[in-house]
């Protein structure tokens, strides 16, 4: 069974359309990582998932179920934009009233619950004011997960968080996932730290879901290469060119679909090079993303 699986779905604002004839399909258990550019249709497509608009066709199932099914709907927790806490309240607080909109029994044992996943239990008296940013994300993914949502939907929750943040959010969602049996559909910006969490990727361009791949899929596909940095990588580039297909020059010389270390390096010391770097590498989730949409440019 799949999480979410949307067919068809289109959304326009004054005619313009933000999603066009819109597909994604989340597994259940995944960390779902939703990439694309400021605009593509991201946050619309979220939205709609949550109730929060209404589209203008398709169709949106959860867990099996129309997305509008009350039963559904209660399995949903979602951080879009920001928690809506009360700034002079406490973080307890704060989660108290969203714990009695949503008619929870046994308050204090789920907020307890949900504090602790977040790691926050020791700061349960702090005004939300007082928290950082990466505090104030962890309260509202807190927020989020009372009631234990089966599905967990969060917009650009790491943006803006420092490096200690990022670590810290990294491992709760890996925790939400595998101790809490929670899907998690998450959009960022932020490739490299998605790459380190998502099992299933979603790539959308202009409101249409360019690929949907999963992270086992991309690290099969992507090329390999070998980067080197040498005395002169403007003369090294246009002697290797020469001996090998693929070879790139941006802030170092990048050889692709080439594993043969030695046989580089032969070639540099050769000509007489000093070599002052040269590893084995492969293409990440940036360097996919970027040539994905460069294809899509040039169609």
């Amino acid at each position: 069974m799949n999480a979410i699986e949307i067919k068809n779905l289109s959304k326009s604002f004054r005619g313009l359309y933000a999603l066009d004839n819109f597909h994604m399909t989340v597994p259940v258990g995944s960390i779902y990582g939703f990439i694309g550019e400021n605009g593509s249709g991201k946050s619309t497509t979220e939205k709609l998932i949550c109730g929060h608009l209404v589209p203008n066709q398709g169709e949106i199932k959860l867990f099996g179920k129309d997305y509008n099914d009350p039963g559904v709907r209660s399995e949903i927790g979602s951080l879009i934009e920001n928690a809506g806490c009360f700034p002079s309240s406490s973080i307890y607080a704060n989660l108290k009233m969203q714990a009695l909109n949503l008619g929870i029994e046994n308050i204090d044992e789920e907020i307890n619950r949900v504090l602790k996943i977040v790691r926050m239990e020791d700061n349960i008296k702090l005004p939300f004011k007082k928290c950082s940013l990466g505090m104030k994300q962890r309260v509202g993914i807190a927020m989020a997960l009372l009631g234990k949502p089966l599905l967990l939907i969060l917009d650009e929750p790491i943006n803006g968080l420092d490096t200690d943040g990022m670590k810290i959010m990294r491992e709760i969602l890996v925790d939400i996932t595998k101790n809490y049996h929670c899907t998690v559909l998450i959009s960022s910006h932020i490739l490299g730290e998605l790459e380190k969490i998502a099992t299933h990727y979603g790539i959308i361009r202009q409101g249409k879901m360019i690929q949907e791949i999963s992270a086992k899929e991309m690290e099969a596909r992507n090329r390999t290469f070998i980067e080197v940095e040498t005395n002169n990588n403007k003369e090294a580039y246009n002697i290797l060119k020469k001996h090998f297909n693929d070879v790139r020059l941006d802030n170092n010389l990048k050889i692709y679909d080439e594993d043969d270390t030695e046989k580089v390096m032969k070639n540099l010391l050769s000509n007489h090079f000093e070599v002052s770097k040269i590893m084995q590498n492969k293409i990440g989730l940036e360097e996919y993303y970027i040539e994905l949409m460069s294809k899509e440019v040039n169609k």
